[in-house]
């Protein structure tokens, strides 16, 4: 079958993905066979894509956010059957969706309404399951007391989906952070209560709309250079949520307020065989929720086909560090 494919890791400016050919995949027990028909570009990729490489002699498929319709279903994997449309994210130690077909556990897939495009579809998994475990961790429910809540990057996938979960789900006051005109326009079409700009001084920015500190921040970005400002405007004993720990980090800087910290890792439960079936059952709400309308896909580009012209432009848009909710690749041919 065709995939995007690469065998060294490297940066943008030399793009080596190209469309080749490579095995079918080979399904496990639990697995489903999953013809893709639309993929949602993360910028996590494209930071594995710049420092992952092939073992000698073999290929990196990456892409772990799809749609598809099932072709084949493992004996262990119940509750699925062939022509089911569905939605998923994979396991980040096994070839990943950039391909015609894709292996996947059947724990982190959910089936998809009819009339939700596969587009749409494939624009969810890796925000909702981000935030979702971000903000809710293994209770499904906010820590006692949690009231208000910053999402710093609220106009990207993961904080568009945290903003929306949140007003669905809780009656939190939820404030997200944006810097220019268009992201803060998306920042409160995703149902931000307040938006503010991180570019500035967070603390002076909440006490001039009344707000003295909040309860938990969920950083999703530029977490280790927002560090200061985040200590400052938590209550003591308030909650920081990070899908994004990476640089320089100094715990230290918690303890004068006794801070609490979540890092979250989407691909953990499924790596570390902990209960990654809840994370289907996360999809499969996130589906009913956009078919009852609470919650909306967060698509903003779609680009045709899978090409390596199309994924080089993916990937331009990743590495900019400006896009706003999804870019999505529909799958043709």
């Amino acid at each position: 079958m065709k995939a995007l494919a690469y065998e060294k890791a490297h940066p943008l400016d030399a793009f080596a993905i190209t469309l080749a050919e490579v095995a079918e995949p080979r399904l496990r027990d639990g697995d489903l066979l999953v013809e893709v028909r639309a993929i949602g570009i993360n910028p996590g990729e494209a930071a594995i894509r710049q420092t992952r490489s092939a073992e000698p002699g073999g290929q990196v498929v990456l892409g772990w956010e799809f749609a598809g319709v099932v072709a084949a279903a493992g004996p262990a994997a119940t509750g699925f059957a062939v022509g089911d449309r569905v939605m998923g994210t994979g396991d980040v130690t096994r070839d990943g969706s950039w391909a015609e077909r894709v292996a996947v556990d059947h724990r982190v897939v959910a089936k998809i309404p009819d009339r939700l495009a596969f587009t749409d579809a494939a624009s969810l998994p890796i925000g909702v399951l981000t935030a979702w475990e971000s903000l809710f961790r293994d209770q499904d429910e906010l820590p006692r007391g949690v009231g208000r809540v910053l999402v710093i990057g609220g106009a990207g996938g993961v904080g568009s989906m945290a903003t929306q979960l949140l007003k669905a789900t809780t009656p939190a006051f939820v404030i997200s952070t944006a810097s220019r005109p268009e992201s803060r326009k998306w920042a409160t079409a995703m149902g931000a209560d307040l938006v503010v700009d991180h570019r500035g001084d967070l603390a002076g920015q909440l006490r001039t709309a009344g707000i003295d500190h909040v309860d938990l921040v969920f950083s999703t970005t530029g977490t280790s250079g927002h560090l200061e400002a985040i200590v400052e405007v938590l209550r003591p004993f308030g909650h920081l949520a990070t899908s994004d720990l990476s640089g320089p980090f100094d715990p230290g800087a918690f303890t004068g307020k006794s801070l609490s910290l979540h890092s979250e890792m989407v691909f953990s439960k499924i790596v570390a065989g902990r209960d990654a079936g809840s994370q289907g059952r996360i999809l499969a709400r996130a589906a009913d929720g956009v078919a009852a309308g609470r919650l909306r896909p967060i698509v903003t580009t779609t680009l045709e086909g899978l090409t390596a012209e199309t994924m080089r432009t993916a990937h331009t848009l990743a590495e900019s560090g400006r896009t706003i909710g999804k870019t999505v690749i529909r799958v043709t041919g």
